[in-house]
C-alpha cells in the first residue's frame, strides 16, 4: 500500500472516529466540569488537524513551492 493508500485509509478511519456514537449516552465529566464528549471532540480535532498538516507535507508537489523569482529547473 503507498502513501496515498494509507491516506486513504486513516481519512476513513477519523471519519468513522468523527461519529463517537459510543459516548452519546455518557454523562460523565473530564476534570470535573468538561463533558467527556466535548473532550473527546477536542482531542479528535487537534489529531485531525496534525493529520491533515501531515498529508500536506506528505503530497504537497514540489514545484509548487517555487517563487516566481526563482528559476524552476529543467
Amino acid at each position: 500500500m503507498g502513501s496515498k493508500g494509507f491516506i486513504i485509509l486513516v481519512g476513513i478511519l477519523l471519519a468513522i472516529l468523527h461519529q463517537d456514537f459510543w459516548l452519546w449516552g455518557d454523562g460523565s465529566l473530564l476534570f470535573g466540569f468538561l463533558p467527556v464528549g466535548l473532550g473527546y471532540h477536542a482531542a479528535y480535532s487537534i489529531v485531525v488537524a496534525l493529520f491533515w498538516w501531515w498529508v500536506v507535507r506528505a503530497v504537497w508537489p514540489a514545484d509548487l513551492d517555487v517563487s516566481n523569482d526563482e528559476e524552476m529547473p529543467p
